[in-house]
């Protein structure tokens, strides 16, 4: 049943991820996660490849790119394990994969491992992960009418996350909370946004130091203007 579970919700949601990795950004980053493999395994890319294997065969992997590679996997895993959504799954392969990537490089060549790190760099600068665009039910707040809201009805309960669009974790929570929204929203309980990267002083104002210190996106929940314990 546990892996019965994953691989049902894996299957499920085969659609949606299907669009999702069509995006430039993660067909970028997906060729640059497979880049090493591709130089090593593919000809007449491999062909003149320095290589420590016995037999001299530049275009198969030798005993240390094999250990880092099961480095990699076992790091994978071990980060795997706290993901939620499978849009953090691919994330967590994608970034670590870039990370071996950039060692097998070094290793094998320092100018192909500078190369690489140069072309990590310009992705990184010239595409930005896209942002959820789907339906929601939520109310976004600066740090203006954040208090004239939450103060307005005494009877409604907010739930207000605390969001950055540079956070990876923010973005892989975007469609879960979204769909919290369109389930749950009603006269006495409504959601809303607030983008700390913007409005940095709203954070300071309505969380504490604890509660920011424990979880890295907090959703506290106000009812008429004053926080409800939340987890």
């Amino acid at each position: 049943m546990a892996v019965l579970a994953p691989l049902i919700a894996l299957i499920y949601s085969v659609p949606r991820l299907s669009r999702w990795l069509a995006r430039p950004y993660f067909l970028l980053s997906a060729l640059l996660s497979a880049s090493f493999l591709l130089v090593r395994k593919v000809p007449p890319l491999c062909s003149n490849l320095p290589t420590q294997r016995e037999d001299g065969n530049p275009c198969d992997f030798d005993w240390r790119e094999v250990e880092i590679l099961m480095f990699l996997s076992a790091i994978v895993m071990m980060k795997n394990r706290r993901a939620i959504t499978v849009d953090q799954h691919v994330g967590n392969i994608f970034m670590f994969s870039k990370v071996a990537n950039a060692i097998l490089f070094f290793r094998l060549d320092i100018r192909m491992g500078l190369l690489y790190i140069t072309l990590c760099i310009v992705f990184l600068m010239t595409c930005k992960p896209p942002l959820y665009m789907g339906p929601e039910y939520i109310k976004y707040f600066n740090d203006k009418t954040i208090d004239e809201e939450l103060e307005q009805d005494k009877r409604v309960t907010w739930i207000i996350e605390f969001f950055t669009n540079w956070s990876n974790d923010c973005q892989s929570f975007a469609p879960i909370y979204s769909d919290l929204s369109l389930k749950y929203n009603c006269k006495g309980l409504n959601f809303g946004k607030v983008d700390v990267g913007r409005y940095t002083d709203v954070q300071g104002e309505h969380i504490t130091s604890q509660q920011a210190a424990s979880d890295p996106d907090p959703l506290p929940g106000w009812q008429g203007g004053h926080a409800a314990a939340t987890d």
